[in-house]
């Protein structure tokens, strides 16, 4: 990220009403002008939870994250460059039902509306540009979808540093902060179901995490380091459960063994296998990829896959 550059995160928040599609515009008070919800990275956040607490903050609803639908670009009257990640976030009826939202002194009003009719009332082309993208994905047939989140351990001891067995290594005080930081993004992503490999490092990464969502850790040695070294990994029944069950999950696992999750992905959605597949493997300790699916249509391809590194 530029060090001069303003970073934000927002959605284009959408809901099926008689099975037509309608996506949310806000009508800002003080700019009088027709937006999508976004808002400014604060301190330590990751973009993922920050477009999720934008959303909620500006229309009271809580929403999951889905595809990533583009980035815009413009200049702020200071000079700076202001950076906007948006991704699809479906509102459901609960979600919208328990929204308190009230007009106030920053959103007059919340608005559903067609996608023509957003077209015509958003007051910026780059507002547009992000809605254009998403309609794009709704051509396609791509409207539900589901994540699996890839995610490597938080930062170990060394193994040199290390004289017991390698599963036991627990996570040093950054391994433990990374840990506390991904719970915020993890639950943007509306993760579900945690499968991790039962070396202590992985079980602690994920526990923050499940202890904030309430949900339960399932750690297995098929998706260990020890196994994968053996020959006795399992990765393709890990991902192929997981696929199978259309529904968010979490896999936390080992650098070694995360280009085998990737390639078992692709294999499990009849997915063209490509270098991208490497690089979303490629990651940092406490760093994830999130592999976006269709819900209605699995076999139809890895529809998006984006990556995000804690910033402890």
């Amino acid at each position: 990220m530029s060090e001069t550059a303003v970073y934000a995160g927002g959605g284009v928040v959408w809901r099926l009403v008689d099975d037509k599609l309608k996506v949310l515009v806000i009508h800002r008070t003080a700019y009088a002008d027709i937006t999508l919800p976004k808002g400014k990275v604060d301190p330590g956040e990751m973009l993922a939870e920050t477009a999720v607490r934008e959303v909620f903050e500006e229309t009271g609803i809580r929403v999951n994250l889905g595809v990533p639908v583009g980035v815009s670009r413009y200049t702020l009257p200071s000079g700076r460059t202001k950076i906007v990640h948006y991704w699809s976030a479906f509102a459901s009826d609960d979600a919208i039902r328990a929204s308190g939202f009230v007009p106030n002194k920053e959103i007059a009003a919340l608005e559903w509306v067609s996608p023509k009719k957003a077209r015509a009332r958003l007051s910026y082309p780059v507002d547009v540009e992000i809605l254009d993208n998403f309609l794009r994905l709704v051509d396609d047939g791509i409207l539900y979808t589901f994540p699996v989140i890839v995610l490597r351990h938080a930062k170990a001891a060394p193994r040199g540093d290390w004289n017991g067995e390698d599963a036991l290594r627990p996570l040093t005080v950054r391994g433990t902060k990374q840990a506390q930081t991904l719970t915020g993004p993890l639950r943007a992503f509306g993760a579900r179901k945690i499968i991790t490999s039962d070396a202590v490092r992985c079980v602690a990464t994920v526990t923050p995490f499940a202890a904030a969502a309430g949900r339960q850790v399932h750690g297995t040695p098929a998706i260990s380091q020890d196994a994968w070294e053996e020959g006795t990994a399992d990765v393709r029944a890990v991902v192929g459960r997981r696929v199978r069950s259309g529904k968010p999950a979490v896999v936390c696992s080992h650098g070694p063994v995360l280009p085998d999750i990737l390639r078992e992905l692709a294999l499990a959605t009849g997915t063209v296998r490509g270098s991208y597949l490497d690089d979303a493997a490629a990651l940092p300790v406490g760093a994830f990829s999130v592999v976006h699916l269709s819900s209605t249509n699995p076999g139809s391809g890895i529809i998006a896959i984006e990556t995000h590194e804690p910033k402890a």
